[in-house]
């Protein structure tokens, strides 16, 4: 069983972007070996709210309230290849760390952060607000940069998810990064599965 939480479907507002119907996420789907997806629809991504502003807290709370995780990306795209007309910032490690501080019911997934951006929010968390962390491997660099396998040892296999950014990125790659990783079935069908089914989906 694997399950992708960071899929979308829709138009790109920048720029052609294929496989983006629910066909074409189905075929790459199939491709990658993944069974299910929580999908995002990506027009609808560049709301502009301050993402510690008193929307962004509001919103947190009531899907804490509603035992539902609240995702956010700390980008989509690296900077090199964004748009002149795309003006969204990227997610600062503080408005995480100020989110998940806000209401004990909070629980958030980020997607899209690389090594730095989790070490930053995990380690400048306490235990119970790290708890209620999770992150998608997607922007992580696997071998021989060893990021996600440094971060799977210091931080716990149970804090992170498989995601993918398709059809931003290529799903592919996440299966391959852990592929190259020796971990336990246990260990990997935790991070493909069972961490989204269990302590997200509680």
């Amino acid at each position: 069983m694997r399950i992708d939480v960071n899929a979308f479907l829709g138009a790109y507002p920048h720029r052609r972007v294929p496989a983006t119907s629910p066909d074409g996420l189905l075929r790459a789907m199939a491709r990658a070996g993944i069974d299910e997806a929580w999908v995002s629809h990506l027009p609808r991504l560049y709301y502009g709210l301050d993402p510690t502003g008193p929307d962004m807290r509001v919103l947190a709370a009531a899907c804490g309230a509603a035992n539902l995780p609240l995702m956010m990306a700390v980008r989509l795209e690296d900077a090199r290849q964004r748009h002149p007309n795309d003006h969204a910032g990227e997610l600062p490690a503080a408005a995480v760390r100020a989110l998940v501080r806000s209401d004990e019911d909070v629980r958030l997934v980020i997607t899209h952060a690389d090594r730095a951006f989790i070490e930053e929010v995990h380690f400048g968390s306490t235990p119970a607000e790290a708890a209620r962390l999770w992150w998608d491997v997607s922007w992580i660099w696997g071998a021989p940069e060893d990021h996600l396998e440094t971060l799977l040892g210091t931080i716990g296999v149970e804090r992170f998810l498989f995601g993918t950014g398709q059809p931003l990125r290529i799903p592919e790659a996440s299966v391959a990064k852990l592929d190259l990783l020796e971990l336990a079935p246990a260990q990997r069908a935790a991070i493909d599965a069972d961490n989204a089914r269990g302590g997200v989906r509680r």
